[in-house]
């Protein structure tokens, strides 16, 4: 047999392409597979101590704002348990883990999240209102009851058995659910931001109310309303009669402007809840309303009145519109013209006067769902209600603003015979 040489010079075949790794290739090799798959996988064999089986799981955690691998010793069954059925609780609570379905963000305590993300960058998204009530959730519930835990620790289980305790508190249905929208708004963003696989509020249920849910039926009628109005003062009693007659939210009513009121039309392009500026609800909102004639000439009287304030002995005259500029505000405060208060104008002068006809039901959406019950008690499309109210949905529209028994359910009602004794 013919030796070639160390330097001889050898040939392929020319049907075969041999294909050699070039040195600095960048594609990790068969050890480096092999190294990230014992780093992730994990196969701990469970051993008995005194009357339980444990295990011990390396776990990523977050000590001092730094990512950590943590050893930690985890319960998993009565050591009455054979080894067998031990071994296969413990894969199958080292499932997510070995998976990848727990991320090393999950291990962020909620509380650190909660204060210096979701406060921080969540909130100040949403409506001041709506930040209000959330931060009061998040501290007086939210905090108290998993303030400790970290994020992977919040099971869809441990969630439930929270709000299934809720039974007989003494919480409202309403609280209840504000409380879980919270809950699921904190966790939704931990989703949002990796640290979380998946929301764990999802199919959480609450428990069942002691009262079915009620409809809140604006029974206020054209005479009432117009009762109303004569006891509320200007320019708030203008404010009610614009809300009324065009759907307007109250604090679209209050962000309006003179450029937006047009010859028989308000346009909608933002709003002002509590000193808040902000773009309408939803894109539905953001359209003009056909208003009535007579709402925009009293829209306009505003610019020739004016009001007496009490100050001590003093009368002060102030004028209603101080500035009718195209980018001032139609309802201006009375004293230096800054925006209104939804709150004040309801709690210090329609509650007052609705009192005393007797209609305490009455405040900012009740006038609104009005609008729109006497839209379709006039035979008006649902369709076109929809458009004055400006609902994404016609559902929204139909089960909850049009509060109205149809005509044709009272027209079979009618036809059912009298009793014989009535008869």
């Amino acid at each position: 047999m013919q030796d070639l040489g160390r330097n001889s010079q050898m040939t392929a075949p020319p049907d075969r392409v041999i294909v050699l790794p070039e040195a600095n290739s960048s594609l990790p090799l068969k050890g480096d597979f092999e190294r990230m798959a014992r780093r992730r996988f994990q196969n701990p064999k469970p051993f008995r101590e005194g009357a339980w089986w444990w295990i011990f799981v390396r776990r990523d955690v977050f000590s001092g704002g730094k990512p950590s691998r943590r050893k930690e010793r985890v319960k998993l069954a009565p050591a009455t348990m054979p080894e067998r059925e031990a071994r296969k609780v413990a894969a199958e609570c080292l499932r997510p883990l070995n998976q990848g379905l727990e991320s090393i963000g999950s291990a962020t305590n909620f509380t650190t999240y909660v204060n210096d993300t979701y406060i921080p960058v969540v909130l100040p998204l949403m409506a001041t209102t709506t930040q209000s009530r959330s931060r009061g959730v998040i501290q007086n519930y939210l905090l108290p009851a998993f303030g400790n835990a970290c994020l992977r620790d919040l099971g869809t289980l441990q969630l439930q058995r929270y709000f299934s305790g809720m039974t007989g508190s003494g919480l409202s249905h309403e609280s209840k659910d504000k409380i879980r929208d919270v809950l699921s708004s904190v966790l939704g963003s931990a989703v949002r931001y990796q640290l979380l696989v998946k929301n764990p509020m999802e199919g959480v249920q609450l428990p069942p109310g002691t009262i079915g849910k009620r409809v809140r039926k604006p029974n206020i009628t054209l005479e009432q309303f117009d009762e109303l109005v004569k006891l509320i003062p200007e320019p708030y009693a203008t404010m009610v009669y614009v809300a009324v007659y065009s759907g307007l939210r109250v604090s679209e009513l209050i962000g309006l402007r003179w450029n937006d009121v047009g010859f028989d039309s308000l346009m909608v392009d933002e709003r002002c809840c509590r000193g808040d500026w902000s773009a309408p609800k939803s894109e539905a909102s953001n359209a003009p309303v056909a208003v009535q004639r007579h709402v925009i000439e009293r829209i306009h009287s505003l610019k020739l009145k004016t009001v007496t304030v009490r100050a001590g002995t003093a009368v002060r005259r102030y004028k209603l519109v101080k500035s009718d500029g195209p980018d001032h505000l139609v309802f201006q405060s009375v004293r230096d013209g800054k925006p209104m208060r939804d709150n004040n104008i309801l709690s210090r002068f329609i509650k007052p006067a609705a009192r005393k006809l007797g209609l305490s039901f009455i405040n900012w959406r009740c006038l609104r769902t009005s609008y729109g019950t006497w839209l379709k008690r006039e035979g008006a499309d649902m369709k076109d209600i929809q458009g004055q109210m400006r609902h994404s949905r016609i559902s929204t529209t139909m089960d909850i603003y049009v509060q109205d028994i149809p005509e044709s359910r009272r027209r079979a009602v009618e036809k059912l015979p009298l009793p014989t004794t009535v008869q």
